[in-house]
């Protein structure tokens, strides 16, 4: 039994509304944050990388070539058909609008590419790039929010540098769902000073707000970070693969069925991760999150009505 049986998966979502596989292409379009530049802070989030971070977009191929290279790699792996155009790397909302019209509209250009997935803060997305992205979905294109929150409290937020606080991401949240934007809500799961508590406190209070997708990642350590010193200073110990599976299947059967899962679980490269080694192994962990759930006897939603107390 696969995981999408148990699951509702986001690529299980556009399978049913599209009638074909459509498959995700991450975009690298240089953009900064406000994180990094001085803006917020500086230093960015403490469990970020940031030795391949150029703020120049011309260091990069331009979308277009972005996609065909993804598109050639995924029909040959996959023979999807169809694709959603992710700009993933940092803050994809955070330039100039005419920058941003440029090149989500490129993007869409394409012909087999049937809507955008923007990856951004909370605290980056004023009126006139909601205003935006509407006007891209009312055009006929599938367009999704993602809105990088990471954990509901603000305690947390802090200690990992993140330079926003769930005020930022309710407002957004709202902002957007007003607009009838669809909204991913990125959550990780083992942040220091977090366990299984405060990870289904976090879910709670995103589906007290609102959320139409979820993205779970586990924090994983990486070279040239913040983390990377306090994990070799014993001052952070990762989440072994047991806890993180446990975990992710608790909020996997609180989570209603109708928000789909873009995402539940995150890797890091062998070049780059310290700690811990199971990040590297993304199919042992989905693996494993299959038998759990199937050990338990449950599945996606079945435990919805179920509420932490605040």
């Amino acid at each position: 039994m696969p995981l999408s049986d148990l699951v509702n998966t986001f690529g299980q979502d556009l399978l049913r509304r599209h009638g074909r596989r459509v498959h995700k292409l991450a975009i690298h379009a240089g953009f900064s944050c406000p994180n990094r530049d001085g803006a917020k802070g500086r230093g960015g989030c403490s469990f970020c990388n940031n030795v391949s971070f150029s703020p120049n977009a011309k260091a990069f191929p331009d979308v277009a070539e972005q996609i065909e290279a993804g598109r050639r790699v995924v029909r040959k792996r996959t023979g999807a058909e169809r694709f959603f155009a992710y700009f993933q790397a940092y803050t994809n909302t955070y330039g100039d609008v005419e920058r941003l019209g440029a090149l989500y509209r490129a993007a869409l250009a394409e012909p087999d590419v049937i809507g955008i997935s923007v990856g951004t803060r909370p605290d980056c997305v004023p009126d006139a790039v909601l205003d935006l992205l509407c006007t891209l979905k009312d055009a006929g294109h599938e367009v999704w929010l993602e809105l990088g929150l990471q954990s509901a409290f603000d305690r947390t937020l802090a200690r990992v540098n993140r330079g926003h606080d769930f005020a930022d991401y309710r407002r957004a949240v709202r902002a957007a769902r007003q607009r009838g934007l669809p909204v991913c809500t990125h959550l990780i799961i083992g942040l220091p000073g977090e366990g299984r508590e405060a990870a289904l406190m976090s879910l709670d209070r995103v589906l007290e707000h609102g959320t139409d997708g979820l993205k779970l990642h586990p924090l994983h350590v990486v070279r040239h970070t913040l983390l990377a010193k306090e994990w070799r200073d014993g001052g952070y110990r990762p989440l072994t693969m047991e806890q993180y599976i446990a975990i992710a299947c608790d909020l996997i059967e609180r989570t209603p069925a109708e928000v789909s899962f873009h995402r539940v679980t995150g890797t890091a490269g062998r070049d780059i991760l310290l700690a811990p080694d199971w990040c590297a192994k993304k199919w042992a962990v989905l693996n494993g999150i299959e038998a759990e759930l199937r050990r338990r006897g449950t599945r996606h939603g079945a435990r919805s009505a179920e509420r932490i107390a605040a």
